[in-house]
């Protein structure tokens, strides 16, 4: 992995910390329900990077995963239960990770989209024009 980090990041309480050492390739914004409950808001935001790129450079010792589907674990922080990265069996080479955690300011999102719009809140509105998807595309 290349030593010269991208993006860093940190759960609230900054017991952990992580980089990214590559741009990020895609961003959705999840409206399954199961990111809604995870991030106890309407939707999440993550952004998705090849998983060699990311790494935790403090507290992984905090670091929780949680099996929330069959091979789809969510990992969070022990001590403040920030949500961190999303990943799925299926897609092994990749992972996902919350976008709020960011501390690095980013100013373009590639191919930010809504997915799981089929599911998403009832009291929410999606008001913008990007691409939506009633699943993942």
């Amino acid at each position: 992995m290349p030593s010269t980090p991208r993006l860093r990041g940190a759960c609230l309480c900054g017991a952990v910390h992580y980089e990214v050492s590559c741009e990020i390739v895609s961003a959705s914004h999840c409206h399954c329900s199961m990111c809604r409950k995870f991030h106890g808001a309407a939707f999440a935001t993550y952004g998705n990077v090849p998983r060699q790129h990311f790494r935790y450079v403090k507290g992984q010792d905090a670091v929780r995963d949680f099996e929330s589907s069959p091979g789809v674990k969510r990992s969070f922080c022990a001590n403040c239960g920030a949500s961190l990265t999303w990943s799925d069996d299926r897609y092994a080479n990749e992972i996902a990770f919350a976008l709020g955690t960011l501390e690095t300011p980013v100013s373009q999102l590639p191919g930010l989209r809504h997915i799981y719009v089929a599911s998403k809140a009832p009291w929410y509105e999606i008001t913008d024009s990007l691409p939506r998807f009633d699943k993942d595309n």
